[in-house]
């Protein structure tokens, strides 16, 4: 088969609803980036942001096409390589990284900051999938015990630098997945409980988690300014907003274009815009569960799940941080923060995912047995 034809038969096998979501995702932080970059941007600039987001989005757009080609094969090999070069990076960032604000994330590669633990993400859930699947059907090798290595691997580099959002976040996706693949109660309870007791310890031993959580519960000064700060904008906004360009709060509020782009959106396009958000990032969600809900394949059908619940679950997060819900943690909202790193990254997430979902000849469930199947 030529390429082009391949390809065409990639295009016409891509679920619509979910790539019709991202893309319209992707153009509402376009949007929004023309709304934050005048306040971050030098007065000399002021689209400096957005050219930057429109260059990043254009090269996201072509790794989601192609991560989006990729066989079941292909999908798990890529994030293989995935798995094992991000974890390299991470743990070079601990000794090359660049500190920022009490926290070491980010290698300076030339005029770009990479972020490596936003490329483990995906890569962690797909190969967590396959191991767990792999050893459902009788695989030699623990799956379950070789993914709680590198689950613990991830975390103690994620804690050194430290990274409580990611933390947090790649923990509550590995329980899930422990859970949805099966593992019984007790285990979940076990383990749930070793989870809490580590970040207990976290809060009393890591200096950076404890200001972060100390400042959101007193409401002391910093990362809790800044909420505070989003709430006012949020507040000023009203129902309506003040209109694309109009906002002044935003002109005081750090990392408007990134880790508080919603608060953004709710001062310039009103609460409204802020529902149409939350909407949208549900219906992606429940049009990815069930997907995964009838495909075929065990291996594919929990990766679809891991992978809806990374987009959920980030997105809660920045949200509840914007609303004042949640201790800020520098995670961003999927496609429509500023950001190399997270938008590449989310790119290839979403490229695995449609690749995951496409429609496949026998890759789901017919209707008819499936109707059966609930009349039953």
């Amino acid at each position: 088969m030529s390429p082009a034809r391949r390809y065409s038969r990639v295009l016409r096998e891509l679920d619509k609803p979910l790539l019709g979501m991202i893309i319209f995702l992707l153009g509402m932080g376009l949007v929004l980036s023309f709304a934050a970059s005048p306040a971050v941007s030098s007065a000399a600039d002021p689209f400096f942001y957005v050219r930057r987001q429109a260059m990043f989005m254009a090269a996201g757009l072509i790794i989601l096409m192609i991560s989006a080609s990729f066989s079941l094969t292909g999908v798990r090999r890529m994030s293989g390589l995935m798995l094992l070069g991000s974890l390299v990076l991470m743990a070079a960032v601990l000794v090359f990284g660049a500190n920022v604000n009490g926290s070491t994330r980010w290698l300076h590669l030339g005029g770009f900051s990479l972020q490596p633990s936003e490329f483990f993400k995906p890569a962690f859930i797909i190969i967590t999938a396959w191991l767990f699947t792999e050893e459902d059907r009788g695989a030699p090798a623990p799956g379950r015990l070789m993914a709680l290595v590198i689950y613990a691997l991830a975390v103690l580099l994620l804690t050194r630098q430290p990274d409580l959002g990611q933390t947090a976040l790649i923990t509550l996706i590995f329980a899930a997945l422990l859970w949805i693949a099966g593992l019984s109660w007790r285990w979940t309870a076990g383990l749930g409980a070793a989870i809490a007791a580590g970040g207990a310890a976290a809060m009393h031993l890591v200096p950076y988690i404890q200001r972060r959580v100390q400042d959101f519960l007193s409401g002391g000064s910093g990362a809790r300014s800044q909420t505070d700060i989003a709430l006012e904008a949020i507040g000023h906004g009203g129902l309506w907003g003040a209109g694309p360009g109009e906002g002044r709060i935003k002109h005081i509020l750090p990392e408007a274009h990134n880790d508080y782009i919603f608060a953004v959106a709710g001062e310039e396009f009103g609460a409204l815009a802020m529902l149409m958000i939350i909407a949208l990032y549900a219906l992606l969600f429940a049009r990815a569960w069930m997907l995964a809900l009838r495909l075929n394949d065990p291996f594919a059908r929990l990766a679809t799940a891991g992978l809806a619940l990374l987009f959920a679950l980030q997105a809660l997060v920045n949200i509840a941080v914007n609303l004042d819900l949640a201790p800020s943690t520098g995670m961003t909202l999927p496609f429509l923060s500023y950001g190399g790193s997270s938008m590449l990254a989310l790119a290839f997430s979403a490229g695995l995912l449609l690749a995951l979902t496409r429609h496949r000849p026998g890759a789901y469930q017919p209707r008819r047995l499936r109707a059966a199947g609930a009349g039953a």
